[in-house]
């Protein structure tokens, strides 16, 4: 006799970079027809389910839709589950989810470095658009491209600033990492750039 039983989605995760966020899983498989998906949301603080905006979807990702985008500290909680026809899974929940905790920061983007003999002059950009009242850190480690380089370490919280102190002619190395302050007073941080590296001027 046919199953009446449809399989729930599996490996159903939040993915989220930069703030940019998808709900994901893995496919259904079914012997025959298509599965299709459907996706829901709701806040920690409401209820109700709300549609994300993928109803009977063949894909297996669910981009957040603009409005929770916005809200980095909203607990989120999502649901999905698979339909065939008129079978329809059980709804597989993920855990709570709260952008400002739980998004993975890149590494900023190095855009220019300036040599001098004794420093070097970094401009960089976060990976990802600041809102208003956003405090920003920049970890930079740094040293000297030796057989046993020992490594240095600043902060900064500006994007243009300068490493000093450093030999003329010397061919030094830096990655940064940058660290967002969030409400708890906590720092979200950020993944190490891959390391980059200059030689200073001559004098």
């Amino acid at each position: 006799e046919p199953s009446s039983h449809l399989p729930a989605p599996k490996d159903v995760e939040v993915y989220s970079y930069n703030f940019q966020s998808l709900l994901r899983w893995s496919p259904v498989p079914v012997d025959n027809g298509s599965v299709l998906y459907t996706a829901h949301y709701k806040t920690g603080s409401f209820g109700e389910w709300a549609e994300m905006g993928c109803a009977q979807t063949p894909r297996t990702q669910c981009g957040f839709p603009p409005r929770m985008r916005r809200r980095r500290r909203w607990t989120i909680l999502l649901r999905v589950r698979a339909e065939l026809g008129a079978l329809a899974s059980a709804w597989v929940h993920t855990p709570p989810f709260v952008a400002e905790r739980n998004t993975t920061l890149g590494p900023p983007k190095v855009n220019s470095v300036s040599v001098s003999p004794d420093s070097l002059l970094i401009s960089v950009s976060p990976p990802f658009t600041p809102e208003t009242g956003d405090i920003l850190q920049y970890h930079v480690s740094y040293w000297e491209n030796t057989t046993s380089p020992t490594e240095k370490k600043l902060s900064e919280s500006k994007t243009l600033f300068q490493i000093g102190n450093l030999k003329e002619s010397t061919l030094y190395c830096f990655s940064i990492q940058v660290q967002l302050k969030i409400y708890s007073g906590h720092f979200l941080e950020g993944q190490r750039s891959a390391p980059e590296c200059h030689r200073t001027a001559l004098s």
